[in-house]
């Protein structure tokens, strides 16, 4: 690869770094460089195209039409180059390269890093990022090469697996439980501190545990997961809580075992184009099945 043809797919980076991360420190953070030679490398691609590829307001970075093209030839070659350094590298039956998975914070904090961790043991050329944020993906902006959700997306030309259902209960800490009034049904939580989402937060209506419990109302509330499970652990109040989550506060009680008791799925999102991409395919059905033998182990723990 010649100098000019490395400088070429570095600008490409670049970009693809900014459309992700919609600003030049967003992108520096993705990058390891400073803002500042973002910007230049960004303005120089501009200059050298003879267009503009980003709309700047106060909001941050917004791709133009002619970004928008650019994106679609940006990741073609981001996946031809990882694709190449696999297919260079790998043994007959290893995988290696870059891929990003994103995933609701409950998953990516109680199941992901333990599932990944032994897909990774068995192939030491793989890199993993993990992009745990309470909200919808955008798989067409390469914010993920996969991503897991709570609900089928409704609309989309994208490959969609169920990879499994999973548990979630009324959970307290036993310290609160000890100096609180006990709990025999679902109307006396009214006498009780409940911890649940922020209401206009809730980015997906599976989530939406609180209407379905019976909680008209929280006193304490987060948009992560793991916040409100720490709460639980700390004798805060009491929650809906996944049950694969349970095994890591043995101090955790489930509550109205026999009156409450939610399902939910996750499911596997992909791209369309890399069903084409091998590595993609070998690593999505590698972590479909840790993650189904997982939440297996943890609720038959809970």
């Amino acid at each position: 690869m010649s100098a000019e043809q490395k400088t070429d797919w570095d600008d490409l980076r670049i970009f693809l770094a900014v459309a992700r991360g919609e600003s030049l420190s967003g992108a520096g953070r993705i990058l390891g460089l400073d803002p500042a030679t973002v910007g230049r490398r960004i303005a120089r691609l501009e200059t050298a195209m003879g267009v503009r590829l980003f709309l700047r307001s106060s909001q941050g970075y917004g791709l133009t039409s002619a970004g928008q093209q650019l994106l679609a030839h940006a990741m073609r070659a981001e996946e031809a180059v990882a694709q190449a350094m696999h297919d260079l590298g790998a043994s007959d039956t290893g995988l290696s390269g870059q891929i990003r998975v994103g995933a609701p914070d409950g998953c990516a904090n109680f199941l992901l890093p333990q599932v990944v961790a032994g897909i990774c043991d068995e192939h030491p050329g793989l890199e993993v990022q993990i992009v745990a944020l309470p909200r919808v993906f955008n798989l067409s902006k390469r914010e993920a090469d996969m991503a897991i959700a709570v609900s089928p997306p409704a609309a989309g030309h994208l490959i969609v697996q169920k990879l499994t259902d999973y548990r979630l209960s009324l959970a307290a800490a036993r310290s609160y439980l000890d100096r609180h009034p006990p709990i025999r049904s679902v109307g006396d939580l009214r006498h009780h501190r409940t911890i649940g989402y922020i209401r206009d937060m809730i980015f997906d209506p599976e989530l939406d545990y609180q209407s379905e419990v019976g909680m008209e109302s929280v006193q304490m509330a987060s948009n992560s997961v793991s916040v409100q499970f720490n709460w639980v652990r700390t004798g805060a109040g009491v929650a809906v809580v996944h049950d694969f989550a349970l095994p890591a506060a043995p101090d955790l009680v489930r509550i109205l075992p026999d009156q409450v008791s939610l399902r939910r799925s996750f499911y596997l999102i992909r791209h369309p184009d890399d069903r084409r991409v091998e590595r993609f395919n070998r690593f999505a059905e590698l972590l479909a099945q840790g993650i189904r033998r997982e939440v297996a182990r943890l609720e038959g723990l809970a």
